[in-house]
């Protein structure tokens, strides 16, 4: 299978996908089961509601304390690596990061690389940038390999084809892998994907991977899966790149245990994953398997512009579990396609800000109806609906405002005369007489007001008329008076 690779497509265009989405049954039908399943399996795996809401406590405890003491902890994280032989990269962007990466495979002549599950390396979309340079990336993880088959983007950061439907899987391994009959059956679709990528993870130069978790004090790179894919692109290739958002490191190994138990369970409904992978360096003498080079890229990528302001630090705290997504109604209904970034639904509203700018991703914080599910069930304790509007308010801060922190695209979405029409109703609330006069006039010139509403009046249902007695009310109800 030839690896394909797509760019972007920009977010400006989320309220035209958003469309294409919402007219699209098959595709809201598809979501709409998948999130029930998913939020059912998270429910059965948190029985105890007590022993939740004190590991959650734990893992927002673990979270903050890490990212308040960070600068430190990857100095510690980089010392510890090194001692152990492992090669450390600092990249500041996503161009820096696919240099590294592509300098580190001219180097050892390498043409191929196999891809265990990173969606670091979807942010800096490596595999377009290395097959324009004549190095190819094969997809491991079984959802990564079903969409890259399909020339598409992950729609979910946990599971990437969870659009896709066993049809839809059928035809893709009938028409790109050679001597393979259509079917729809589960269990021969996985068995034809693992004899396919078997061989490849032989015959790659390079294995890639991304980190989950890294532990300061140990200098160990924390990797959990269920397929073993991650296992062997860490371990048959003889190079090993690891490229990790900083955001990931925490002070001790001891810590990743409760935030392990958080991810598998509030992600996939699991009480734990098929495979822990602690890899703490390179092949070490006398040792029969494993990477001989060993390198980490530490991804920064606007995770730093996050960092500096108090209030949007709380976003590094996400431990990518996918919780809020399962759990977003605008999710479910428009699928992650439809967000043109990375990381879709409420994580990918709050974080693709930092990494793209506001000026790309202004429309998403929007696309929310701050009903607050997503932080109720967030394992790690993300105020969300909290960011989203403080997003919302940069994005129509003007630009020229000086602020401690300003962020790239601030007043993205500024209006002028928006900000007037705010500075008159803020005016008209101000006291009871601004009140009162701006009522009198309302009132007479209502003539005025447009006939047919705008926004979600044109799409809900009509009110049904008030029963005007109670004999009306048990009359439509086929009741004795």
């Amino acid at each position: 299978m030839s690896a394909q690779t797509l760019h972007f497509v920009p977010s400006a265009d989320f309220h035209a996908r958003a469309r294409a989405a919402l007219d699209d049954p098959k595709l809201r039908q598809s979501f709409r089961g998948a999130m029930d399943f998913l939020q059912g399996k998270r429910s059965a795996q948190f029985p105890d509601a007590n022993e939740l809401e004190q590991l959650r406590d734990l893992g927002e405890a673990v979270r903050k304390h890490a990212l308040a003491h960070l600068p430190d902890l990857l100095v510690q994280l980089e010392r510890k690596l090194t001692e152990a032989g492992v090669q450390v990269h600092w990249a500041e962007n996503a161009d820096e990061a696919n240099r590294i990466i592509f300098g580190i495979a001219q180097q050892n002549k390498a043409r191929s690389i196999i891809k265990g599950k990173s969606m670091a390396s979807e942010e800096i979309e490596l595999n377009h940038y290395l097959a324009e340079r004549g190095v190819a990336c094969m997809e491991s993880d079984m959802g990564e390999y079903i969409v890259q088959m399909a020339g598409e983007k992950p729609s979910h950061i946990v599971m990437p084809a969870i659009h896709k439907t066993r049809a839809d899987i059928g035809e893709l391994f009938e028409q790109n892998i050679p001597d393979t009959p259509y079917t729809e059956d589960v269990d021969t679709l996985i068995q034809t994907g693992r004899r396919a990528l078997r061989q490849a993870f032989v015959d790659a130069d390079i294995g890639l991977s991304g980190v989950n978790f890294a532990a300061a004090d140990t200098g160990t790179l924390w990797l959990v899966e269920n397929e073993g894919n991650g296992r062997l692109s860490t371990t048959v290739p003889d190079i090993h790149i690891a490229i990790m958002g900083m955001e990931k490191v925490v002070a001790k190994l001891e810590h990743i245990v409760p935030l392990a138990s958080l991810l598998t369970r509030s992600a996939t409904g699991q009480a734990i994953t098929t495979y822990f992978n602690l890899i703490s360096g390179p092949r070490r003498a006398g040792e029969k398997d494993g990477p001989r080079q060993l390198h980490l890229v530490l991804l920064d990528n606007g995770r730093s512009q996050a960092y500096a302001d108090e209030q949007l630090r709380a976003t590094l705290q996400c431990i990518r579990c996918g919780a809020c997504m399962n759990h977003c109604p605008v999710y479910t209904r428009v699928g992650g396609h439809a967000y043109g970034t990375t990381y879709p639904g409420p994580i990918g509203k709050i974080i693709s800000p930092h990494l793209l700018g506001l000026e790309a991703t202004a429309d998403l914080a929007t696309a929310s109806s701050l009903c607050g599910a997503c932080a109720e069930v967030c394992p790690v304790r993300i105020p969300i609906p909290q960011l989203l509007v403080r997003l919302r308010g940069e994005a129509n801060r003007s630009p020229d405002e000086e602020v401690a922190h300003p962020l790239r695209g601030q007043g993205a979405k500024y209006s002028r005369g928006e900000r007037l029409v705010w500075r008159f109703w803020s005016g008209a609330f101000a006291s009871p007489a601004a009140y009162r006069t701006f009522r009198w006039a309302a009132t007479r010139l209502r003539a005025l007001a447009p006939k047919q509403q705008m926004g979600w009046t044109d799409h809900r249902e009509p009110l049904q008329p008030a029963a005007r007695s109670l004999a009306d009310l048990l009359k439509a109800r086929g009741q004795p008076e």
